[in-house]
């Protein structure tokens, strides 16, 4: 999907596109605070004007995925099928044209194209027990984290929320960082333990193989710390260094890949208020987890707007997949009908419980190969009311004939998520650059594979054109 570069833009165009942000959300706040399981009870499909239904009604998936979500596709679904409104095309284009584009800058071959378990450019040690989503990112950001402390002169990186230590292995041992690995939950803490003496071991292996080669950097393992980190206050564990530099000094470079919630929120301000630290590299997820107030909005130019308020359910979508589910709308496969069995078991429940709304429903598995009436027994007996309650066949199969309409409806929302988003990270790029720090923002893995993909980068000195070196990959096995 298409948008607008975060790299490079001034505080004024930072401004202006988040004024730009707020109005439209507030315009269209109506699709994005909807929840796609109360399409039937609440009547989402009525709260669309009358020519966007009209426009909307009887595409199939593809033709969402390429005519609404802008995704590439097959030539002769790209025609419209009819005249679309004005305002619908409108949005579409606002959507693609506001919201910060994910796609990296640098296009290099697939790591997977030989084998899609298997990074091509991560060495086979680095491979065991990540899966393929997780050496993507680990080498990525690894790699980026080792080019921005080269840059900015650090002595140590601050790994935190570092659940197993896969990315803290990889920079220490594979890049020769020292690193800090911070963890809340000492069961992950020791794992990640187990983990670096089992790489270690077989580093040593090899090294015995084949002696010339020189191994990776001294065999320097993190040092794992069980600590859980308050983003109210500052964590004095953050802070201290492993060691000093012959300087005297420890100039501590901040890292967290999909920093949970407020997680994320507290690399911001130890950075912002913290000397030693020079540097961030910080990938964000779970918008909807952050603190109101506190996590969101941090910058006072986004506080004073009106309509900045996000709400959970805007902030949850935001960590919606759009490329993903764009993916199985062109693929037409019958677990898109998923959503529309969901909503028609909660017309059940509505009729049944009228006080029980939207409970939590355990995953059903093989819902596609399930006729209606059968998800809404096994689902009604999930949430702890009767399966055999005389049902409404024909009420249930007038639903499943508007499955359509519903994949359309949640495929709006998905369009508009990404400015959720683009605003939240706008948020946290103005908070830094009010109190004079440098920030940018950039897209450092495949959407495809890792939906929360920008990558915030922060310095306390300006980097100038050296800045242009964190944007490229290196294509060498590392």
């Amino acid at each position: 999907m298409p948008g607008v570069s975060a790299r490079g833009l001034s505080l004024e165009e930072r401004r202006q596109l988040a004024v730009n942000l707020t109005r439209v959300l507030s315009l269209y706040r109506s699709i994005l605070d909807a929840y796609i399981i109360e399409f039937f009870t609440d009547n989402l499909w009525g709260t669309l004007p009358c020519s966007w239904q009209e426009a909307l009604d009887g595409l199939n998936p593809p033709q969402l995925a390429t005519q609404l979500l802008g995704m590439p596709g097959e030539g002769e679904v790209l025609r419209y099928r009819s005249v679309w409104p004005l305002t619908l095309l409108a949005l579409k284009s606002t959507a693609c044209a506001l919201a910060f584009t994910r796609t990296p800058k640098f296009q290099a071959p697939s790591e997977f194209r030989e084998n899609p378990s298997q990074s091509s450019r991560l060495k086979a040690p680095f491979r065991k027990h990540v899966r393929p989503k997780k050496q993507h990112e680990i080498r990525r950001l690894g790699e980026l984290v080792k080019k921005l402390s080269d840059l900015t002169g650090c002595t140590q990186v601050v790994d935190v929320g570092s659940g197993q230590g896969h990315l803290s292995r990889f920079m220490s041992l594979g890049l020769g960082l020292k690193v800090k690995s911070i963890e809340g939950d000492q069961r992950l803490v020791e794992r990640a333990q187990h983990l670096d003496q089992e790489l270690l071991q077989t580093l040593g292996k090899e090294e015995k193989r084949n002696p010339q080669v020189v191994q990776m950097h001294s065999h320097r393992s993190p040092h794992h710390v069980a600590q859980w980190v308050d983003p109210r206050t500052l964590c004095e564990e953050v802070l201290l260094p492993l060691e000093t530099s012959p300087q005297g000094e420890a100039r501590l470079l901040l890292t967290g890949l999909h920093a949970c919630g407020d997680l994320s929120v507290a690399l911001l301000r130890h950075f912002s208020s913290c000397p030693e630290v020079v540097a961030l590299a910080s990938v964000g997820c779970c918008y909807m987890k952050l603190s109101d107030p506190g996590g969101y909005p941090l910058s006072q130019w986004v506080a004073a707007l009106p309509g900045y308020e996000l709400s959970y359910r805007l902030r949850e979508g935001a960590c919606h997949a759009l490329e993903e589910y764009a993916e199985r709308l062109q693929k037409a496969g019958p677990g898109l009908r998923t959503h529309c069995y969901r909503a028609a078991l909660e017309t059940v429940i509505r009729h049944v419980q009228p006080k029980l709304r939207r409970p939590g429903v355990q995953g059903i598995p093989r819902v596609h190969e399930l006729k209606i009436e059968e998800y809404v027994q096994r689902g009604l007996q999930r949430v702890g009311l009767d399966p055999q309650l005389p049902l409404n066949l024909a009420a249930l199969q007038a639903h499943q004939a508007q499955e359509n309409r519903v994949v359309a409806f949640f495929s709006l929302a998905l369009l508009l998520a990404p400015l959720v988003e683009t605003l939240i990270l706008l948020d946290r790029l103005l908070f830094l650059q009010e109190q004079g720090f440098h920030s940018e923002l950039l897209p450092i893995f495949s959407p495809e594979l890792s939906p929360r993909n920008l990558v915030l980068v922060a310095t306390k000195r300006p980097l100038g054109q050296a800045f242009s070196v964190l944007e490229t990959e290196d294509t060498a096995a590392l």
